[in-house]
């Protein structure tokens, strides 16, 4: 391993899930237990409140108001208000189909920048079937009214074998819609996923094939697209690019507890959403002696500790393997990447 030692703890994103309710029921989602309403058990204001004056002294992460369905929380917008006032960038991921022009414009008026949009399929038929009836149409009119107001959308799409086949429409409607950007997202087995996994993950071999037609489209000037929960797909670029060419040493891959982490509506604070480890909570520590502090985000900041595969690979400081999917398949968070299909060259020595 490389004796640059271990990452610095540098933080760019928080993904704050404010709400455990939804209006949708999602086949796939990372949660299972989501709800009609806002769960008793979350955040209060003052608490949020509080949470937003950590991060502002964290060096402006940007803060992605998410959920369930962030809009379903009352007091979504005096959260916003304030998190404005302490100068963190603002972003938004909502499933869309609660979004109007006039909802659009009170984003934007407060302060939101940036947001992402979930579509699953091309088509109606492949997205509600994964969303329920009718979502496509409501999520791809939150989109446009939220590009209309100024707001950059991405599309994020949860990529799984009744979907991979519009892989390519997907590129074209994102591409035709005005969309900022493309996130293909690898399936993880957590929530709601975890019924599907079997089914629905594809095989590492597909998965390679699809890293490299994402390393093939994203291009200056064209559509961005980013494989997501995919970190082997930097080890895919590079043996495609610059094969005789030095492997980069800074983490671009798995980022969980890294560079982002994960607040639950209730204040545990994870490496990611998908992976539900808790560092401690922000109802017991202030977030800043959480990231800095917690054993699980300093093993996670040593690529030395990793395990199996990835332990041995040669590119363990660029990608590191997604840790959800390791922790779902052993309950561990440092253990291999179960869907990479890679065998490094040290494995066998």
């Amino acid at each position: 391993m490389s004796a640059s030692g271990p990452f610095p703890a540098s933080l760019r994103r928080v993904y704050w899930e404010t709400t455990a309710g939804c209006n949708l029921r999602c086949i796939h989602c990372r949660r299972q237990d989501v709800l009609a309403k806002g769960a008793p058990d979350e955040l209060t204001t003052a608490e949020g409140l509080k949470l937003i004056d950590d991060l502002a002294l964290m060096g402006k992460p940007v803060l992605i108001f998410s959920g369930g369905e962030p809009l379903f929380r009352r007091d979504i917008f005096e959260l916003m208000a304030h998190a404005r006032g302490r100068g963190l960038p603002l972003a938004l991921a909502t499933n869309g189909t609660l979004v109007g022009d006039a909802m659009a414009k009170k984003l934007k008026d407060a302060g939101v920048y940036y947001a992402s949009i979930s579509l699953d399929g091309a088509t109606p038929a492949v997205h509600d079937a994964f969303r329920g009836a009718g979502n496509f149409e409501r999520a791809v009119r939150g989109l446009k009214a939220m590009k209309a107001a100024g707001i950059s959308v991405q599309v994020n799409f949860t990529v799984t074998r009744r979907n991979v086949h519009e892989v390519e429409a997907m590129h074209r409607l994102v591409s035709e819609i005005g969309g900022f950007a493309l996130y293909l997202f690898l399936l993880v087995p957590v929530g709601c996923g975890v019924s599907i996994a079997e089914s629905d993950m594809l095989p590492s071999s597909e998965v390679e094939k699809w890293l490299k037609w994402v390393s093939a489209v994203d291009k200056p000037g064209m559509l961005p697209v980013k494989a997501i929960c995919a970190p082997h797909y930097f080890r895919v670029s590079h043996e495609l690019t610059d094969p005789e060419g030095p492997i980069a040493e800074d983490r671009k891959g798995c980022l969980a507890g890294i560079h982002m982490c994960f607040v639950s509506h209730k204040g545990d604070v994870t490496p990611c959403g998908y992976l539900p480890v808790s560092a401690g909570n922000v109802r017991e520590n202030p977030f800043g002696l959480i990231w800095k502090s917690s054993q699980v985000f300093r093993d996670l900041r040593d690529p030395s500790l990793l395990e199996g595969r990835c332990g041995s690979c040669e590119f363990a400081r660029v990608c590191g393997g997604c840790r959800a999917r390791g922790w779902f398949a052993s309950n561990d968070i440092l253990a291999e990447e179960p869907f990479c299909a890679y065998e490094p060259a040290a494995a066998g020595k």
